[in-house]
């Protein structure tokens, strides 16, 4: 049952969404999700870990100064410094909630390295350390009784009042609702859904970026997709990731002439960030050429019990990976850009916070280093419920969700898939201006509500924002590579933020008349 007080409500039921209502309690919460709790979110999905500076040879200085590097002369100082800090508490409290991180006989932790990283800093639970976090999360969860979960919903919206956030529209089935809060905090994840290519669970399309952009909420960083290197290429969708730890253990990738064409690429070689290995295979295969990813000699036999997601969807496809090499292509993976929010996950609108993959900390900068994001989002989701838990509480009783209508979504014009196969195709690995263009002209009819219900509405206006700013970012940084533009751009890297009536009003200023007028609508 629905509590008719809900002064706070938190939209997603990934690791930000699950850590942000645990934080708040006793203060009421209602957790609203897409599919059942701890199901169909990239938290769960996630094969790497949890990057912490507890070796005795590392620190949280050196933590920071691989994300530093990683991130291309984007990240915040600050926000970088206080998460690399944070990392070895917050492993100490998920090793308290019961999440058994790998360890040796003695108890020590067997740490992992990734690429970008120096050291061995990555906390594993064999290869499926999100879903280990996210259960361990969920179980807290139930155990709150100042939460209250309402599945099977999609937000559609945000309401304002007076110019803040004051609840959210949404459809379970087929009826609509009208959720009233004090206080609402995004975390519905990324938008790799948008790409044909991803690894991403295929709901995660940008909805929360999508309503925040309209609620007039500051955006950054919007062009910085991150492309998984190593997705397997066997024909699923989404794709299985083969996780870059097991380059951490030694495998390598090789074209198929047997090549192992990162050698001289970068000074890691195929543990070099994921940007730089992810154009390097693009390149590969635009040739003509396959990738492979090879652990028979790093692994071999001990491949099955070392990383047991990966074998068994290699072996779904009929694929030994202990005896045979792994094809591998490029897959849409992080979003490193979002809602814009300060150090308490407080976004520009009042009453709106933001934690997780939809936001923008600014820690990841322009490629994020790889295993910060499930800390950060255990960070900043505990950041945001102290920040809310600490304002005075509202003095309005609020409503249970009110159904406000019954009628059946709008038609689509188009379809999710034509939109996917766009984004794969104009705003990948590797842009330049002319495919840029097109996608601009072609997304912004749709953002604008042409032909499109609000499933498609808000997946379109995710798929502008991140073209009109790639298209506006004429260099080469981090995850954002333009053809026409291979470098760093001189003076002042930051670009500012972005809004949805920027995103139209630069789509209509590139457009054909038409398209132009359709985008100013």
């Amino acid at each position: 049952m629905i509590p008719a007080r809900t002064p706070v409500v938190v939209v997603g039921a990934g690791l930000g969404g699950l850590a942000t209502a645990i934080e708040l309690a006793p203060r009421p919460v209602l957790l609203v999700t897409r599919a059942r709790l701890g199901e169909d979110v990239a938290s769960a999905w996630a094969q790497g870990g949890l990057a912490a500076a507890v070796g005795d040879d590392d620190s949280p200085g050196e933590h920071a100064a691989d994300t530093h590097a990683a991130g291309d002369g984007l990240c915040d100082p600050a926000v970088v410094t206080l998460v690399t800090e944070a990392a070895p508490a917050c492993v100490e409290r998920l090793r308290r909630l019961g999440v058994g991180f790998d360890a040796d006989a003695d108890g020590r932790p067997l740490l992992g390295r990734e690429g970008g990283h120096h050291r061995r800093r990555i906390l594993h639970v064999r290869d499926a350390t999100g879903a280990a976090i996210t259960r361990a999360l969920v179980a807290e969860l139930r155990r709150t009784p100042s939460v209250t979960v309402l599945e099977g919903v999609d937000v559609e919206d945000l309401l304002l009042r007076d110019g803040a956030v004051a609840g959210l529209t949404a459809r379970r089935g087929a009826e609509r609702l009208r959720i009233s809060a004090s206080a609402v905090v995004l975390a519905t994840g990324g938008l790799g859904g948008l790409y044909a290519r991803t690894s991403n669970p295929l709901g995660a399309r940008g909805d929360g970026l999508a309503m925040a952009a309209r609620a007039g909420a500051q955006l950054a960083d919007l062009e910085f997709v991150q492309f998984h290197p190593t997705a397997l290429d066997l024909g699923a969708d989404p794709m299985p990731l083969a996780t870059e730890a097991l380059r951490g253990e030694g495998a390598v990738l090789v074209n198929s002439l047997g090549e192992r064409f990162m050698q001289g690429l970068h000074p890691l070689a195929d543990l070099a960030p994921r940007d730089v290995v992810a154009r390097a295979i693009f390149r590969e295969r635009a040739a003509g050429r396959g990738v492979f990813l090879d652990a028979r000699e790093a692994l071999g036999d001990r491949f099955a019990g070392r990383f047991p997601t990966v074998y068994a969807a290699c072996r779904q496809a009929g694929l030994d990976p202990a005896t045979q090499p792994m094809p591998v292509a490029p897959a849409a993976h992080y979003h490193m850009g979002g809602i814009a929010v300060d150090e308490t996950a407080r976004s520009s609108v009042p009453g709106l916070w933001a934690v997780g993959e939809v936001a923008a900390t600014g820690l990841h900068g322009a490629n994020r280093l790889a295993s910060n994001s499930l800390l950060e989002a255990l960070v900043f989701g505990e950041r945001a419920a102290r920040d809310i838990a600490a304002r005075a509480a509202s003095s309005a009783t609020l409503a249970p969700p009110a159904v406000a209508d019954r009628r059946p979504a709008a038609e689509d014009a188009y379809t999710l898939d034509w939109l996917r196969r766009t984004m794969d195709a104009e705003v990948g690995v590797e842009r330049d201006a002319a495919g840029l263009g097109r996608a601009v002209a072609a997304l912004a009819p749709l953002a604008a509500g042409e032909g499109a219900g609000p499933v498609l509405r808000n997946a379109a206006t995710a798929a502008l924002l991140v073209a009109t700013a790639a298209l506006a970012r004429e260099e080469s940084r981090g995850g954002h590579f333009r053809r026409d533009h291979p470098a760093h751009a001189p003076g002042p890297a930051r670009r500012g933020h972005l809004t949805l009536r920027e995103a139209f009003d630069r789509a209509a200023a590139m457009s054909p008349p038409p398209m132009a007028r359709a985008a100013a609508g």
